[in-house]
C-alpha cells in the first residue's frame, strides 16, 4: 500500500527552503554593500592623497618648499614619538652646558629643561651661553640677562610672566630644540629678599619685548631672536 506524503513535512521543507534562500540574500546583500562602502572609502583616500599630492607641489613652485616654508614642530618625529622625559636637580642640569663637548646643551624655563644643542648662540662664547645649564627663568621675562639668572619669578608682572610663556611656546614650537625633561629645583624661603629689578630702556614696556641696557649688550643685531 503506498504511503501519502505528509503535509507538514511538505510544509516544513518549504520553510526551510525560505529561510536559506532568506539568509542567502542578507549575505549577498550585506557583501555588496561592504564591497561598495570599501570602494567610496578607497575614492575617498584617493583624493585625499591627490589633494596633498597637489597642495605640496603647488608649495614647491611658490615657495621653493613643499611644506610651504612650514618648520614648525608637527613636522618632526619626535612631537609624535617624544623622548624618554628625564628629572634633573639642578646640579645635574648644570653639567649640560656645553662646556663638556660630550654632552648636550640644555636650558631651562620655570621648570621645563629643553635641548638646545643646536643653537649656536648657547654654545661656549654664544651671546645665550649664560642661559645654558640653569634655569633663568626670570630673565625670560624682564629682560635682564645677566643679573636675573633665576627660576624666583616672585613680584614680576603679568606681562612679564607672558613674557616667560611666549618663550616656553618658541622652544616647544622651534624646528630644533625640544623638551627633554624637568628640573627640580628645593623651595624658595619666603622670607629671603625678592630679586632687584634692573635697568631699562623704556619702563613702560614690559614681559618678552622689554629692552634692557643687558639685552642690548648681548644682543647686536635684529636677527638674533631668529638665530636662537
Amino acid at each position: 500500500m503506498a504511503r501519502t506524503a505528509d503535509p507538514r513535512s511538505n510544509a516544513n521543507e518549504t520553510q526551510s527552503l525560505d529561510v536559506e534562500q532568506d539568509i542567502s540574500q542578507r549575505f549577498q546583500t550585506r557583501s555588496y554593500q561592504g564591497v561598495k562602502g570599501h570602494k567610496g572609502f578607497v575614492r575617498v583616500l584617493k583624493l585625499i592623497l591627490y589633494l596633498i599630492l597637489f597642495g605640496a607641489l603647488a608649495g614647491k613652485f611658490l615657495t621653493g618648499s613643499y611644506l610651504w616654508e612650514y618648520e614648525g614642530k608637527w613636522i618632526r618625529l619626535r612631537t609624535y614619538f617624544p623622548p624618554p622625559q628625564l628629572l634633573f636637580t639642578e646640579s645635574e642640569l648644570a653639567k649640560y652646558d656645553g662646556t663638556d663637548l660630550d654632552r648636550p646643551i640644555y636650558l631651562a624655563i620655570d621648570g621645563d629643561v629643553y635641548d638646545v644643542t643646536k643653537g649656536k648662540a648657547y654654545q661656549p662664547g654664544g651671546p645665550y651661553h649664560l642661559f645654558a645649564g640653569i634655569d633663568a627663568a626670570r630673565a625670560f621675562g624682564t629682560g635682564c640677562f645677566k643679573t636675573h639668572r633665576t627660576h624666583d619669578l616672585r613680584g614680576m608682572s603679568d606681562a612679564e610672566i607672558k613674557g616667560i610663556n611666549h618663550w616656553k611656546k618658541f622652544y616647544e614650537n622651534h624646528k630644533n630644540y625640544f623638551k627633554v625633561g624637568k628640573v627640580l629645583h628645593p623651595p624658595i624661603d619666603p622670607s629671603s629678599p625678592m630679586v632687584e629689578g634692573c635697568d631699562t630702556k623704556d619702563k613702560g614696556k614690559s614681559g618678552a619685548k622689554k629692552d634692557t641696557v643687558e639685552r642690548r649688550a648681548l644682543v647686536q643685531d635684529s636677527n638674533m631672536h631668529q638665530e636662537l
